[in-house]
């Protein structure tokens, strides 16, 4: 059966990608897939993950370290390298991390060394999917266990269901804008479109929104880079033409700055509706104050997926069968749940230990160890699409 679908990379930024690449097989006697393989190329729906599979053979090669290959320094990049670190202190294996400020030609190069000095797991995130991608195939097919955060190539590839993702937010933008303002507001939405992978987020956004006859979308644009100082400068360019916003819907970073910007310019107001994606503790922060107007951030916790992947690195060098495929799922942030959600965020290890609360966060497809590692993914996997 096949399917597809690309989120959480928007073309702009890449929100981020998560490589965790452990094992290199090329040159050992072990038998197995040769490297050069394209994986899986076209869209497929993946079964639910079935943790009792058969073990395979473990790649004997390969140091255990896991590397993270952060695209720049945004809190939620932040709780991945968190989780990972995490992870791999309980596991036992080296951490390292290396911040390469937005620059893929760096993240290139990065993980092209860690490859050269076989390192057993990596984890990378790249504003340039497209330019990344050879690079995490190589480490893929040196034998490698290759996690990322959407964007294929990945043994273990994550996503959010990014329409319901963006629909969760739009729900509550909408249940503002009835509630407290009379079915009536001026919406910007901050998009990153130019990443396709988080293209139906926003799709969700504008379903929702051109359902009310009383809502204008003033503004539709994709900030560069998608950071806070980028949403700052989107913001104030738009509010030149449009002083007086209602609505501002986007991933945390760039609204963070958006409200910045109408601070800065004295057009903030405590019935605004301000919400965005990631659940970042900035934007946290503001939902707790009560009369920000921020009012909602959804969570996709990035040291519990974060967690997680170092766990199946580990996994996948003691020759255990992983998922091919993992849901993140988003979670609307209130004043009722924020302490236990923070909670989470703080000892992640516990959330992965106990069933009940991994599965509120975390839904996982396939099954791929070393052995099967031909298998990888190798396009834009969506649990969405069927």
């Amino acid at each position: 059966m096949v399917d597809l679908k690309t989120a959480a990379g928007r073309r702009p930024n890449w929100a981020a990608i998560v490589v965790l690449a452990i094992a290199s097989t090329a040159g050992s006697a072990m038998a197995g897939p040769q490297p050069g393989g394209a994986g899986i190329t076209q869209p497929t729906v993946f079964p639910v993950f079935n943790p009792n599979a058969p073990s395979c053979n473990a790649p004997t090669d390969l140091s255990k370290v896991l590397a993270y290959v952060q695209e720049n320094d945004r809190e939620f990049l932040q709780g991945v390298g968190h989780g990972l670190s995490m992870a791999a202190k309980d596991r036992g294996l080296e951490y390292r991390q290396f911040l390469v400020q937005n620059d893929v030609g760096k993240a290139i190069v990065e993980v092209q060394s860690l490859v050269a000095e076989k390192v057993g797991a990596m984890v990378a995130t790249s504003p340039d999917p497209a330019a990344f991608a050879p690079a995490l195939q190589g480490a893929i097919w040196s034998g490698a266990f290759v996690g990322t955060v959407v964007p294929p190539p990945a043994t273990l590839l994550l996503n959010a269901p990014q329409y319901r993702t963006g629909k969760v937010l739009t729900d509550a933008a909408i249940n503002h804008i009835n509630t407290r303002l009379g079915g009536k507001a001026k919406v910007v939405l901050l998009t990153q479109d130019t990443m396709e992978f988080l293209a139906p987020r926003f799709t969700a956004m504008r379903d929702g929104l051109n359902a009310l006859p009383g809502v204008t979308i003033v503004a539709d644009i994709a900030p560069r880079p998608v950071t806070k100082q980028g949403g700052f400068a989107t913001m104030q360019t738009i509010l030149v033409a449009n002083p007086d916003v209602d609505v501002v819907l986007g991933g945390d970073a760039v609204v963070l700055g958006a409200l910045e910007a109408l601070r800065a310019a004295k057009k903030d107001r405590p019935d605004q509706f301000l919400g965005g994606i990631d659940g970042e503790p900035e934007a946290v922060a503001e939902i707790r104050k009560g009369n920000s107007p921020y009012k909602a951030s959804i969570s996709l916790a990035s040291p519990v997926f974060g967690y997680a992947m170092g766990q199946f690195a580990a996994d996948w060098l003691a020759g255990k069968s992983i998922p091919q495929a993992m849901d993140i799922l988003p979670v609307a942030l209130t004043s009722a749940n924020l302490a236990r959600y923070e909670a989470d965020l703080a000892d992640p290890a516990s959330v992965y230990a106990d069933g009940a609360r991994r599965n509120a966060y975390l839904n996982m497809y396939g099954n791929i160890c070393f052995d099967s590692r031909d298998q990888y993914v190798n396009f834009p996997w969506s649990s969405e699409r069927e």
